[in-house]
């Protein structure tokens, strides 16, 4: 299965140790954050790309803790030395 260059970014970020975080805003809207294992947010996952990684099951959340990559998301991620360049 192929993926985008956008969903590649985010699962190289969670594999490397990241996470996504559900929040909701000001107006009680659901939002999702990514952050990269040193704690920096990484500004580029909306809630049409973090669907798209869950419904290929390349996420997922254990018992109300942050989503993290799973088995098969490693699978669908390709190896490479920097990824989000």
């Amino acid at each position: 299965m192929d993926i985008s260059r956008a969903e590649q970014r985010i699962l190289h970020l969670l594999a490397q140790g990241g996470r996504i975080e559900k929040l909701k805003d000001d107006n009680n809207d659901l939002i999702y954050e990514c952050f990269t294992r040193d704690g920096w947010r990484y500004p580029q996952l909306d809630t049409h790309l973090f669907r798209k990684l869950k419904r290929k099951r390349a996420i997922a959340s254990r018992g109300g803790r942050p989503y993290q990559i799973t088995r098969r998301g490693l699978q669908l991620v390709r190896a490479q030395f920097d990824n989000c360049g």
